[in-house]
């Protein structure tokens, strides 16, 4: 069993009246550390601070959040902690509560082994059928609601097929399942803007940093067709090139090498998923 804090007690027991199991009313971060270290640390904090603010949340201490990190991942060399933060006990409806008492779990699992292929050679996509709905409120936000991105990966089984593009209704290109998407278009490198629906990655706030070439931009997957290179960013994968959409062929590229190589400069190895 994975080593579990629920509200810094070692227990992996939560109210059945609690407002995260109840109504997806929270949030959460998935952390890479490698040993003690966790390179991405402050923009998770950074993106946790803010979605508590937009969602009226009270925001967690990070101080706090850091020691109980570290104590659920101690004696891992690699791990990935999860850090859930729910609005906590409430009653029955959708009201919030006017004083809530969170409810905090940070846990520590084992981190997914790409295989080195992955890293060299670049994964397999599909386009899902599922469209992401738009709101404005939550977008950008990693909230506790990810049906959408569970039925979107239910829709296929072969496991040759490593993730799946969602587009929003009006068939823009917003993400991959579980990661954010980089194109490089006509000479520059692209990424869809977030502003309706997505998920804003701390990989892809790392990639726009790292390389200010980069710049947002609304795409499709006509857009797509013709890129001559595209990965994707995920804080708990890093840098994956994409060999495939659907019947298109693709090649890494200059730009996926080059934040390949910025990563294992931040500290995780790309051949376990850094």
């Amino acid at each position: 069993m994975a080593p579990i804090l629920v509200n810094g007690e070692p227990t992996g027991l939560l109210s059945a009246l609690d407002r995260g199991l109840a109504y997806g009313d929270g949030l959460f971060e998935s952390i890479r550390f490698v040993g003690a270290g966790a390179p991405l640390w402050p923009r998770h904090m950074q993106r946790l601070a803010e979605s508590c603010r937009r969602l009226r949340m009270p925001a967690p201490d990070p101080a706090q959040l850091w020691r109980e990190a570290l104590e659920v991942a101690r004696g891992m060399p690699q791990s990935v902690v999860r850090i859930t933060l729910t609005r906590g006990v409430g009653e029955r409806g959708y009201a919030p509560p006017a004083l809530p008492q969170g409810t905090r779990v940070v846990a520590a699992f084992a981190p997914p082994q790409p295989a080195h292929e992955a890293y060299a050679l670049g994964v397999r996509l599909r386009v899902c059928e599922i469209r992401l709905a738009e709101q404005p409120l939550l977008a950008g936000m990693k909230h506790l609601n990810r049906l959408e991105q569970v039925l979107a990966r239910a829709e296929w089984n072969d496991p040759a097929i490593a993730e799946g593009v969602l587009c929003d209704r009006h068939g823009r290109v917003i993400s991959a399942t579980m990661a954010n998407l980089f194109a490089r278009i006509d000479g520059v490198l692209l990424t869809p803007v977030l502003d309706r629906c997505g998920v804003a990655g701390v990989a892809r706030a790392e990639v726009l940093a790292a390389y200010p070439q980069a710049r947002t931009a609304e795409l499709t997957l006509e857009a797509l067709s013709g890129a001559s290179e595209i990965f994707l960013s995920s804080s708990v994968r890093g840098i994956l090139p994409v060999q495939s959409l659907d019947d298109r062929a693709y090649a890494p590229g200059d730009a996926t090498r080059q934040l390949q190589q910025h990563w294992r400069d931040l500290g995780f190895s790309m051949e376990h998923g850094g």
